[in-house]
């Protein structure tokens, strides 16, 4: 059975599917009454979920009229997302993002199950057995080295 922040996910993604532009804008406290939920699991959520690594633009306005607006972002050329990700994964690299990062390869068939398999073995901890912070600068060196040979096909 799915949890709730599986069901709330999956609602927005449903919604920017079906959305003209790839944008959705909603309120918090609708969106917490919708599922009764308290507003922070809305957050939990947005935040989890819908980040820049995992190909999502977040803008968010308090206030009375507040809304959360949720892009999805469109790979505009290999070579721009492949620098893109050359920025995000900076000097070092925690294990949790570089998954994040492999994870929106496959969804953007980029690599398939396999490569994704192959790539979050190499940079897990437990074949990183270094200490911090050279294991995770050690996983950024190899996960570019891997992008620079995937984005070079």
């Amino acid at each position: 059975m799915r949890n709730i922040s599986d069901i709330i996910e999956q609602f927005l993604k449903t919604a920017l599917e079906f959305s003209d532009d790839g944008v959705i804008e909603v309120q918090r406290s609708e969106l917490a009454e919708k599922f009764q939920v308290v507003p922070s699991q809305i957050n939990y959520v947005i935040s989890t979920r819908f980040s820049l690594e995992k190909g999502f633009s977040v803008e968010s306005k308090r206030g009375g009229g507040g809304y959360i607006r949720i892009k999805k972002l469109e790979i505009e050329s290999n070579d721009s997302f492949y620098k893109a990700l050359n920025e995000l994964i900076g000097s070092e690299i925690a294990q949790s993002q570089a998954i994040t990062i492999i994870e929106r390869l496959k969804e953007e068939k980029i690599i398939n199950e396999n490569e994704y398999s192959i790539i979050k073995s190499i940079i897990s901890r437990e074949v990183l057995s270094l200490p911090l912070p050279i294991r995770d600068q050690i996983r950024s060196n190899i996960l570019k080295a891997t992008l620079r040979v995937i984005f070079s096909k």
